[in-house]
């Protein structure tokens, strides 16, 4: 434990109320433009790459497949501007978590997060670095591409590389994470822009497929593929210790990321559709693929296995950044041993922490099938976490909640706009409950088992804080 302690403006120190044991606080070191690469890397994944084809094909129609990106961005635009006013009014480490639990109860925050911090991010972490092993391998050794294990421990070494990086500190990470994003949208632009030169007119039998379902099912299918495909910025609430001046730039990192996003979706997937047309997308399981292929000829393959590389280590790095952030909150909150919080005052990493999620992620990498089973069972319940964070809009609202500087971003048309928000995350966790009957028992059972689970560590947590208490 580091003897100086700070607090987010570097001014002060702060002493645990239960142990009197000195804590670190975290520094604010990032800026507006770090946080918008943030918000981009967290939403830019690997979807924009396949999604389009699942949405081509549940859609079957130009209309109402651009309809369904372009009332998906709508809609994510309106939960930027929720989640935006959030952050300015609560800027505290992994907010995401800590604005629930100060807003209804730490238990609900815990029994929501407690799969989403371990399992559920370690295998979604684990499994985008395997796609991206899977891309860089047949590159880097072409004899072995159809070799798991080398897929594996590729992937093995891209987290351990991104783990080094981000435990060098926070600016290391958000270093590494600008360069990543900015080369990423450079490709995607150019994948763009170049598509736009080598289109002709669509094909005449590519202007619609036949979409298994009636119209406005299938717009609603596609909405939903589209929605989760924007899905991602809410997290920048965690880094609400980390950005500077929080209350004003927490808001317009998440506005200026939601719309880069927007305007590269749109973009990629006019071109998409100017090169292969609605059938040709549908049909295509990689349609970036596809488009690279016409355009760039023998180079296609590197070119996207290049650009979904980078999209799989922006994603790998952004959440080795963030998670550690939302172990912080819980352990605020008892639910987590204290050790969860320390933090290297000069480079601002949790060291700790960051090896611990850091280690969960490698061990998904070799154990991913188990996970995924896991993860299936309680993403069920994603949208409905969401939906109770973008709900504290009205409780923060209520109790007069501000910054420091009592300074805060309100969105427009409150209450209608968040309600409308929050109401829509809730239509997508019935329809995605309706649709996985079975995984509603296994993941309910999961999401329950988080308050008996709580109580321990809580329990846990407490005797630790007492045997450090110095006697009286």
């Amino acid at each position: 434990m580091h003897s100086g302690c700070t607090d987010i403006d570097g001014s002060r120190q702060h002493t645990d109320d239960l142990s009197g044991e000195i804590l670190m606080n975290i520094k604010a070191k990032l800026s507006t433009f770090d946080a918008t690469m943030i918000v981009v890397s967290l939403v830019i994944g690997i979807g924009i790459f396949r999604t389009p084809a699942m949405v081509a094909a549940a859609t079957g129609t130009p209309f109402v497949f651009f309809a369904a990106w372009i009332v998906g961005g709508f809609i994510s635009f309106l939960g930027a501007l929720t989640f935006a006013e959030i952050g300015s009014r609560f800027p505290k480490p992994g907010a995401f978590y800590k604005v629930v639990a100060e807003s209804f109860h730490p238990s609900v925050a815990f029994m929501l997060n407690w799969t989403n911090v371990t399992i559920v991010n370690g295998a979604g972490g684990a499994a985008v670095a395997m796609i991206g092993a899977e891309y860089v391998v047949p590159i880097l050794f072409p004899e072995l591409k159809q070799n798991q294990q080398v897929t594996q421990y590729t992937a093995a070494v891209l987290v351990s590389v991104l783990i080094v990086v981000n435990y060098l500190g926070i600016k290391s990470g958000a270093w590494t994470q600008n360069i990543l994003t900015i080369i990423k949208i450079g490709m995607i632009l150019m994948l763009g822009f170049v598509a736009f030169y080598f289109a002709g007119s669509v094909p005449a039998d590519a202007g619609s497929v036949q979409a298994s379902d009636p119209l406005w099912i299938a717009f609603g299918v596609g909405l939903i593929s589209v929605f989760y495909t924007y899905g991602g910025y809410q997290c920048t609430l965690n880094f609400g210790g980390d950005i500077r001046s929080p209350e004003r730039n927490m808001p317009r990192a998440i506005f200026f990321g939601i719309s880069i996003i927007i305007g590269l979706y749109l973009l990629i997937n006019v071109a998409y559709y100017s090169v292969l047309g609605i059938s040709g997308i549908a049909g295509s399981k990689l349609v970036a693929a596809e488009v690279a292929k016409i355009c760039f000829g023998q180079s296609a393959y590197l070119i996207v296995s290049i650009a979904i590389f980078l999209s799989a280590l922006g994603f790998v790095n952004v959440t080795l950044m963030q998670i550690p952030r939302s172990y912080y909150a819980m352990a605020q909150d008892g639910a987590l041993p204290k050790i969860f919080m320390r933090i290297n005052e000069k480079t601002q990493a949790q060291e700790f922490t960051l090896l611990f999620f850091g280690g969960t992620v490698l061990l998904c990498v070799f154990f991913l099938g188990t996970f995924e089973r896991i993860v299936n069972y309680v993403m069920v319940f994603d949208t409905l976490n969401n939906a109770t964070v973008a709900a504290t809009i009205f409780v923060l609202r209520r109790r007069g909640v501000v910054s420091q500087n009592g300074k805060a971003y309100q969105v427009p048309f409150y209450p209608y706009l968040p309600a409308f928000f929050v109401l829509f995350l809730l239509f997508i966790t019935v329809n995605v409950i309706a649709t996985q009957p079975a995984s509603i028992l296994v993941g309910g059972a999961i999401l329950l088992a988080g308050y008996p689970v709580f109580l321990i560590l809580r329990r846990v947590s407490s005797n630790e804080t007492s045997a450090r208490r110095p006697n009286s």
